[in-house]
């Protein structure tokens, strides 16, 4: 009697098992808004802390950021000479026919649900720059922490395509996330001297990961960013 029990409770667990792994897609239309065309400011569903914690990935501790910020090369903005988006190629597939784009909005949402084309069909995601929720996934875009402009000024002008194209999907560390497309076009390629996330409790967070992304990439900071940032990562808990 005791072996019949386990072989019923083991059917029952292969069942529940089955029936999960069904339940992972949705068949519907399409999910605007994909190109995230962010304008340049030279040229003219979880909230903060569960995007700290949980999504963006590789952001470094208050006290390791400052050590890296100590680290930067500090020099004035290059020039924009030669620059163009087209020069960071961006939205890279990333398998099973998902794009860098979709990856990162399936990471930072909450009960995301795909087509067969992998855009987001529903789901709910909490903008961590103006904690404003969103179940749309065409009123999001991703953002890139440290903008390609930005990144062009401070050294990617130097770069190889290939390394510019890392830059502009890396899904390793904190420089995509998914934030409301007011949020990020008011950002532009302004840097933290310039813009700073409207909800000021992200500011610890977004220091952090600016830091990361400029040092793992060896890009320079201006004089008035380092103070700026320095400020913001003096609003982390001590």
């Amino acid at each position: 009697m005791g072996r019949q029990q386990e072989w019923i409770k083991g059917g029952l667990a292969a069942v529940a098992v089955l029936a999960l792994a069904g339940c992972s897609t949705v068949r519907q239309g399409p999910t605007a808004g994909a190109t995230d065309n962010k304008p340049s400011a030279s040229a003219g569903a979880r909230g903060g802390k569960a995007v700290e914690s949980s999504t963006l990935p590789g952001v470094p501790t208050a006290e390791q950021a400052r050590t890296e910020l100590a680290g930067l090369t500090v020099a004035p903005h290059g020039s924009m000479s030669g620059y163009s988006r087209a020069k960071f190629p961006h939205w890279a597939q990333q398998g099973e026919r998902c794009d860098t784009r979709e990856t990162v909005l399936e990471r930072d949402g909450t009960g995301v649900q795909r087509d067969e084309e992998c855009r987001a069909v529903s789901g709910s995601w909490t903008s961590a720059y103006d904690d404003k929720t969103f179940t749309n996934a065409s009123d999001l875009d991703i953002d890139h922490m440290v903008p390609l402009a930005n990144a062009w000024r401070s050294g990617a002008s130097q770069w190889t395509q290939e390394k510019r194209k890392t830059f502009a999907n890396d899904l390793t560390h904190p420089q995509l996330l998914a934030v409301s497309a007011a949020s990020n076009r008011s950002k532009g390629d302004q840097g933290p001297d310039e813009w700073q996330p409207p909800s000021k409790p992200y500011w610890c967070t977004y220091a952090r990961a600016w830091v990361s992304v400029k040092a793992t990439y060896e890009l320079s900071v201006t004089k008035a960013e380092r103070n700026t940032l320095t400020d913001m990562l003096g609003t982390c808990p001590s």
